[in-house]
């Protein structure tokens, strides 16, 4: 049966459009291509509920349902991203902070995701509140969360189980926990959600990003932006969106993710909305981002070849 829309559709009904549209794009993805090696991204903006642990939680289960293996590391002491994995993360429990500080291996370390086989994390419990005060009299303290991450990637690349993708929660700050994560990484993904203010601090980070990078990583570059709360029905989100291509051009990712009560109801059940609700606008819409970062890996490596 062919749905049949009228020629200049309500905005319900031009939603109920799009939403079918994605759904028949997401229904064809059978397996996301693995790219050459690791990506490691960092998932930051010190900008408080523009989506970091919503985008790190779904980007994660939706490569993990799509084939590929994946490593979150909680870097916020809230531990939101492990309670929305379903990772125990209480007082004492060992995780990044044991990583970061007392040196210990990630191996030791890590959780397997009870709702994906394929995802590990690296939880983060309340102890990590204190970490950014134990870390400035630490010998270098910038890179001590990069040395552990590139130790514990090798090892598992030696046992035949690499990741695909390492994905980084970080808090909203841009502290020696940020930097670390900054250290760490290869390349950075800023949710920014399409409301009033949304630019704003982002200048900030950027130059952090760029110090980071002439100091202590030049491998790192903002590669993806995405943006977060968008609803296509308000004047606001369309004229945000067109500022943030504008700046940042090729850099955004056609997808945007919807403003959604599906997405805000998953973690309080312990999951990404990929789980808990897959046929929901805001599950294809993370489902066809991890698509599109997966199929730009691809492309870039087809263009170095060339």
């Amino acid at each position: 049966m062919t749905t049949v829309f009228p020629d200049d559709p309500t905005p319900l009904a031009r939603a109920a459009e799009e939403h079918v549209s994605l759904a028949r794009k997401v229904e064809s993805i059978v397996q996301l291509p693995r790219p050459a090696q690791t990506r490691v991204f960092v998932v930051a903006n010190q900008k408080g509920g523009v989506g970091k642990t919503t985008t790190t939680v779904n980007l994660a289960a939706a490569m993990a349902i799509k084939g590929l293996r994946i490593l979150v590391i909680d870097l916020d002491p809230q531990g939101n991203t492990s309670t929305a994995l379903d990772i125990v993360h209480t007082e004492g429990t060992p995780g990044v902070y044991e990583a970061l500080v007392e040196g210990e291996s990630i191996g030791t370390l890590v959780q397997q995701c009870p709702a994906h086989e394929s995802i590990q994390v690296l939880p983060a419990s309340i102890d990590l509140a204190g970490a950014e005060i134990e870390l400035v009299s630490l010998v270098a303290r910038e890179t001590r969360l990069d040395k552990a991450l590139q130790s514990y990637l090798h090892e598992a690349e030696q046992k035949g189980e690499r990741y695909d993708y390492v994905f980084i929660d970080c808090p909203p700050s841009l502290g020696l926990l940020t930097v670390n994560a900054l250290v760490a990484g290869r390349e950075v993904l800023i949710p920014i959600q399409c409301e009033y203010y949304a630019l704003e601090g982002l200048g900030q980070l950027l130059r952090n990003i760029e110090l980071v990078k002439a100091h202590l990583n030049p491998k790192l570059n903002v590669t993806t932006i995405l943006l977060t709360m968008y609803d296509g029905r308000t004047n606001l989100s369309s004229g945000v969106a067109a500022e943030v291509r504008q700046h940042f051009g090729g850099t955004v990712l056609t997808t945007a993710i919807p403003r959604s009560v599906r997405i805000s109801e998953a973690p309080s059940y312990q999951q990404s909305v990929v789980t808990y609700d897959p046929s929901s606008s805001g599950a294809l819409s993370y489902i066809e981002a991890a698509r599109e970062i997966a199929e730009r890996a691809s492309g870039q490596k087809r263009e170095a070849q060339r």
